[in-house]
């Protein structure tokens, strides 16, 4: 199967580390020309350096911005004036009791995990509509369909996403422009592995300290295992092809078989 972006812009937003970075490094080597976004302009210099050693002859383009902020999205549109794939992967997590978190975390995770990725579908997806061929992704969660008690205030901005996607996916009908939710599972990412170790044997390996956490703490994973941010990549790369021109308005995932359903 060969997934060729060549000729397209990508943005990626929270592309600095993890997940993010994954997925633009997998955008630039099926040749679509990629934004990498970070808050921090250093931050993102140093993601463009290693996405760049990672596809030696990626055309990268630097774009620091806080797209949770309207001034920052609009400084953003200026730097990308048009953008053929847009994956709206930015977003904030955390535990806290649900009768603690204040009205301002509330807002402040609906700002930036909901209405980050809003306002730049608003920016871009009405040129890909007139260009008759787009890509929007959001990256959701588990936790959009599995709310975690600790996390009630994340989960709903993740479910948000789920109508978010649909909404916009009915606005692009019929356009080129496909619009899909991605529900990415639990996944090896920065401090996991700190966090895993918390729970378990420190001096397990990582393989089996993993499996073990997974079997104690995600019981309900099919997998055995989380999931390498690459692995989501693949999926988020897939859905940007031409090939995946028949898939929007839908949730698709890459969980692991976390969520306990048959129906995507």
């Amino acid at each position: 199967m060969h997934l060729d972006l060549s000729g397209k812009t990508a943005l990626v937003t929270g592309s600095t580390q993890g997940i993010g970075e994954a997925i633009a490094t997998g955008l630039a080597r099926a040749g679509a020309r990629v934004a990498i976004n970070g808050r921090k302009p250093d931050a993102v210099e140093e993601a463009v350096t290693r996405v760049r050693s990672a596809v030696p002859d990626a055309d990268l383009v630097a774009a620091p911005a806080d797209v949770s902020t309207a001034e920052g999205a609009e400084a953003l549109a200026s730097t990308l004036p048009e953008v053929d794939v847009l994956v709206n992967n930015v977003g904030i997590f955390g535990a806290q009791p649900v009768l603690e978190i204040s009205d301002d975390e509330w807002r402040r995770y609906f700002e930036v995990n909901v209405l980050a990725a809003v306002r730049l579908t608003r920016t871009f997806l009405p040129g890909m509509r007139e260009r008759g061929w787009g890509r929007v992704q959001y990256i959701a969660s588990d936790s959009a369909v599995v709310i975690p008690a600790e996390m009630v205030h994340y989960g709903m901005s993740k479910t948000a996403l789920l109508a978010v996607s649909r909404g916009f996916a009915k606005e692009a009908k019929a356009s080129g422009v496909t619009v899909n939710c991605v529900l990415a599972g639990p996944t090896h990412t920065g401090g996991v592995e700190d966090f895993v170790y918390q729970l378990v044997d420190r001096s397990l390996p990582w393989d089996e300290a993993q499996r073990e956490f997974m079997r104690l703490h995600r019981p309900q994973s099919l997998l055995g295992r989380l999931i390498e941010p690459e692995e989501i990549a693949n999926l988020c790369t897939y859905l940007a092809s031409p090939l995946a021109s028949a898939t929007t308005g839908a949730a698709v995932r890459v969980d692991g078989g976390y969520v306990d359903s048959i129906v995507p």
